[in-house]
């Protein structure tokens, strides 16, 4: 029952982020002529110079030799997950644009939408260690590269030289103005869902009453601490500086049980970007 839990899952998640990309496209980027990066972007010019080829289809085909170059790179279950991704969002697409007469709204609230839609959709697709093809499947590859890089990030620089293309081909500035526009909200939300959802922070205290605040931190709050050694750079004297990573929900008991213990003591509460490790999340090869 686990192992088809663990296999289920995934393929559901990708089902909901595959259909969610496809709803992103058919009803905020299509009907606005809003500029779409990536290899469907180019199904966009495709589409444009030759309306009876479908979007969807045409994507398929044109990620034909991609998932080919990218066999030995990326291996059987991302490449078959990955097939799947872009079939499935393909087929979406296909089915979802002659379903009703999707009108033009707001560009504007396309581009937030549109943007909040795609972010989404990849992020939850990435996070099962699956691409929808195309650029995406790129930047899962520069990843290996360029494992410092968020994925977001290179996925965004990758789309801009689409989104200009589409803009030159559909002859209107504003298509690659408000396709940058959700690009920019795509990359936020698509890191956010793959780096963010820990909230985690990391908190350093120096006090004249380390041990006491260490002790409640750690057996009544629950939390681990490192004690750091520092030295005063104006007066040279020694002084350890406590370190403990924690959730967002957290802060407030920790500041305030810091604060009850030592009302002088001076606390910097920083973001983490990542933090893998016991009570947080597991490294995972080939991690994001």
């Amino acid at each position: 029952m686990s192992h088809l839990k663990k296999t289920l899952l995934p393929i559901l998640v990708i089902t909901v982020g595959s259909a969610a990309y496809a709803l992103g496209f058919v009803w905020c980027y299509a009907p606005n002529g809003i500029a779409f990066g990536g290899i469907t972007g180019v199904g966009q010019i495709v589409n444009f110079l030759v309306p009876a080829a479908p979007v969807g289809a045409t994507v398929i085909v044109l990620n034909i030799p991609l998932f080919l170059l990218g066999w030995k790179l990326i291996g059987g279950r991302l490449l078959v997950t990955s097939l799947y991704a872009m079939f499935v969002s393909s087929v979406f697409i296909d089915v979802l644009t002659p379903m009703r007469v999707w009108e033009p709204m707001d560009p504007l609230l396309a581009c937030i939408f549109g943007g909040l839609f795609m972010g989404l959709s990849l992020g939850l697709i990435f996070l099962q260690g699956a691409t929808t093809g195309g650029t995406d499947l790129i930047a899962r590859l520069l990843k290996l590269r360029l494992a410092w890089l968020p994925m977001g990030k290179l996925l965004m620089g990758i789309d801009l030289a689409v989104i200009v293309a589409v803009a030159v081909t559909f002859r209107t500035l504003y298509a690659a103005l408000y396709g940058l526009v959700a690009l920019y909200i795509s990359t936020i939300v698509m890191d956010g869902v793959l780096y963010g959802l820990d909230n985690a922070k990391v908190a350093y205290v120096i006090s004249d009453h380390n041990k006491e605040i260490s002790d409640v931190l750690v057996k009544d709050l629950d939390r681990g601490v490192t004690v750091l050694h520092g030295r005063g750079a104006y007066t040279g004297a020694e002084k350890d500086v406590l370190m403990c990573a924690f959730k967002q929900r957290e802060i407030a008991a920790i500041k305030a049980a810091v604060k009850e213990i030592d009302p002088d003591a001076f606390v910097i509460v920083c973001n983490a970007h990542e933090v893998l490790g016991e009570g947080f999340r597991d490294y995972k090869k080939d991690d994001l």
